[in-house]
């Protein structure tokens, strides 16, 4: 039996030390889920996603906090607008690195999504098999903004401040480097849907009919650009975290696609 791989801990990458954590069996076991966190995420917000994703799989599963979450160091300050993309093609290769991953699929949520699929459409890593996205955004779709002008008001007027406090040692950090970036003016053209056009690996995508902060035209984008092949699961009565409204049915989601896509590998079919 496999020892297990469980440990909390820091790394570098980026300039940065991040926090991270991973259970499950270990990357000279078997392969790897990467859990890459949304906007205002952390390795604590996932709950106990990553143990349940471990012990469905049978898998290793890694998470890390990036900088200015968590208990990692802070970001500067203000974020580049292109943020996402530079997380996946300057920072998210050297973690990989650091816990010396030797095969991968990367399961991103919101900001986490997007930047799997920048690295996927962006990085030439074959140690990246797969990637399982959840409520990615890959352009900006005006209901999105309102909501995150909201949540403006509420970290400046109401509790959400309190209830980031408890997960980022640095808050104000967490989410100015978030919502700055996404209310710039500027920031409402920003768009990166052509990294879909060089996926060359399987994708999942999942997203809530609910949504708050995106709408299905995202998933639509993966599905009709995709030259790979693209799984999609539409939830309903689900919002923005698919992960935590229906944790059961992603979790059996995500270990099925896994399955099927190391089925494929050991047969010597995959991409």
């Amino acid at each position: 039996m496999s020892a297990p791989w469980v440990a909390l801990g820091s790394l570098k990458a980026g300039g940065k030390s991040l926090e991270y954590a991973c259970f499950g069996p270990s990357p000279n076991e078997a392969a790897t889920l990467v859990l890459l966190h949304e906007g205002l995420g952390c390795i604590a917000l996932w709950r106990e996603f990553p143990q349940a994703l471990a012990e469905a799989t049978g898998l290793g599963v890694f998470v890390y906090s990036r900088a200015g979450y968590g208990q990692s160091d802070p970001a500067d300050l203000p974020r580049p607008l292109n943020y996402m993309t530079l997380e996946a093609t300057e920072v998210l290769g050297e973690v990989l690195d650091a816990v010396a991953i030797k095969s991968a699929v990367l399961v991103g949520h919101s900001d986490g999504a997007t930047i799997a699929a920048i690295y996927a459409g962006s990085v030439p890593d074959y140690r990246v098999r797969a990637i399982a996205l959840m409520a990615p955004h890959f352009f900006t779709e005006d209901m999105g903004l309102a909501e995150i002008a909201k949540a403006k008001i509420a970290y400046e007027t109401g509790d959400l401040r309190a209830g980031l406090a408890k997960y980022h040692k640095n808050p104000d950090n967490a989410f100015r480097g978030w919502n700055d970036a996404w209310l710039h003016p500027d920031f409402k053209n920003w768009n990166v849907a052509d990294v879909i056009d060089h996926l060359r690996i399987p994708s999942l995508a999942i997203q809530g009919q609910s949504d708050q902060y995106g709408t299905l035209a995202q998933i639509e984008e993966i599905e009709t650009r995709a030259y790979s092949p693209v799984e999609t699961l539409i939830l309903e009565k689900c919002r923005h975290a698919p992960f935590l409204d229906q944790p059961v049915v992603v979790t059996n989601a995500i270990a099925e696609f896994c399955t099927r896509l190391f089925a494929l590998e050991n047969a010597g079919s995959a991409p």
